[in-house]
């Protein structure tokens, strides 16, 4: 270590270059990280925050919630008491200045999603006309004590609250009663509901209902799965690439000091010596450019505009960063070979 260490202040220019290259690519995978995972929550963090496991819905709707539709007897024949009932509808969120596309959840007053929305200005809807948007429209201008219309639907809504964590399938949610639902979706009264959803498992028999858990629901939503996949792929693709940068960079470092090791063997110091000397300049690179990147992401996340969807999880980015330490000393195998094998007389002559 004090070996690397002296090298590092000797060659400032030579390492910091190295250094700088490493904490970018590493900063560009928390930052794509935070992108996908922002993206990931701006279509699942509206259930995620209904704290349940199950959605049951009509078959033909092929796992798109949005799309179901539950007929009264669908809607018997899977209502069990611990279920909770939502009507979905996509639609323009209307005001006499703005229009947005949003997703509008009927609830029935009193339901576990009813108590489960995390109001941040305002209260909660109480009667049919009255509604609760979520946070991403105050920031585009939508105000409490408004009147808005929604859908295919007339009527006017009174807007009396904001709402975190109220984002589905890439839209902002707009909560209200489920009378409302038929209005704004433009059908008529034989159907009831989009579906029933619960804290556990729904059974039923019935042949026009599917069951589906959070995991089957989010993978059905439009875009979700090849958004996810693209995201993956690109972070996978940027840890293979800083991994094939410290491999050759350590490479060049080790063949231009080729003869300096030769004499340091010639002179009696141990390979094991060398090696362990390659390993504490492998990870004392990796964690200066992690740890640099890191404070870059944070400085990033204090700094970012509300209106772009990332999602700073720190855990996350530390174990990324652990993840990209262990792989950069995972580069340094090839130089360590070399050093292994390093024979005095080859390189020096004589």
């Amino acid at each position: 270590m004090f070996l690397a260490i002296n090298e590092i202040k000797k060659e400032k220019l030579r390492y910091g270059l190295i250094i700088a290259v490493i904490m970018m690519i590493a900063y560009l995978i928390f930052i794509l990280s935070s992108l996908a995972l922002g993206l990931s929550n701006e279509n699942t963090t509206a259930v995620k925050s209904w704290q349940v496991q199950s959605v049951a819905m009509s078959k033909d709707a092929d796992g798109n919630l949005t799309q179901s539709m539950l007929t009264s007897q669908d809607y018997q024949q899977a209502k069990q008491s611990d279920n909770d009932v939502v009507a979905l509808a996509q639609g323009i969120l209307k005001n006499n200045s703005s229009h947005e596309a949003a997703t509008f959840i009927g609830i029935d007053a009193g339901s576990r999603i009813d108590r489960k929305i995390q109001i941040t200005q305002g209260r909660n809807w109480k009667t049919s006309n009255e509604v609760v948007l979520s946070n991403k429209l105050a920031d585009k201008g939508f105000k409490l004590g408004q009147t808005v219309k929604m859908g295919m639907g007339s009527q006017n809504y009174t807007v009396v609250g904001f709402a975190k964590n109220a984002e589905y399938n890439m839209a902002p949610v707009v909560y209200g009663d489920r009378s409302q639902w038929n209005s704004i979706k433009g059908v008529n009264s034989n159907f009831v509901a989009s579906g029933l959803v619960a804290k556990q498992t729904i059974h039923t028999k019935y042949s026009n209902l599917q069951v589906l858990n959070l995991s089957q629901l989010f993978n059905k939503m439009p875009g979700y799965s090849a958004q996810n996949s693209t995201f993956t792929f690109m972070i996978a693709f940027l840890v293979i690439i800083s991994v094939v940068i410290v491999a050759i960079f350590l490479y060049i470092l080790t063949v231009q000091k080729l003869q300096n090791f030769a004499v340091l063997r010639a002179q009696g110091v141990p390979s094991r010596y060398l090696i362990q000397n390659t390993l504490a300049e492998t990870i004392l690179i990796m964690l200066i450019a992690v740890v640099a990147s890191m404070i870059l992401a944070l400085l990033t996340s204090l700094v970012i505009p509300s209106a772009v969807p990332m999602y700073f999880d720190f855990n996350l980015i530390g174990l990324t960063g652990l993840g990209l330490t262990v792989m950069g000393i995972l580069g340094a195998i090839i130089p360590i070979r070399i050093i292994a094998k390093i024979d005095p007389v080859t390189v020096i002559g004589g």
